[in-house]
């Protein structure tokens, strides 16, 4: 019945901010960019390897919502890498610093956490 994981929707309160680290830091690309005047607000559609992933949207004074890894709702969103160094490195050229890389204890694999510019965990996993 299912097919995939159409596409994740982020509501922002700083789009020019966060516009700037979804494309130029993580190395996402812009599918779509809509100013919706109506509801002084944007929407932009991510893409990553030319696969539709992440909704951006920004809205006039939108409520806080916690973000603590074990507060109910999404958790933290996660990107597989084939090289977790690689991923770190290129944070940190824009001075995002990664946590230190753990090891999954059921899977041998390791990943590392950074926070959007909202504070929405992201995690990087070597695949």
């Amino acid at each position: 019945m299912l097919q995939a994981v159409h596409h994740i929707a982020i509501i922002c309160s700083n789009y020019h901010q966060s516009k700037q680290f979804y494309t130029n830091v993580l190395g996402l690309t812009v599918i779509r960019e809509v100013y919706r005047a109506e509801r002084d607000s944007y929407k932009l559609d991510l893409a990553l390897n030319g696969h539709y992933i992440i909704e951006l949207f920004s809205f006039p004074h939108p409520p806080p919502r916690p973000s603590r890894p074990e507060a109910q709702g999404l958790r933290h969103l996660a990107f597989a890498t084939a090289d977790l160094e690689k991923v770190i490195a290129r944070l940190l050229l824009h001075n995002v610093v990664a946590e230190p890389i753990r090891v999954d204890e059921f899977t041998g694999k390791r990943f590392t956490f950074i926070a959007d510019p909202d504070g929405l965990p992201l995690e990087f996993y070597e695949a």
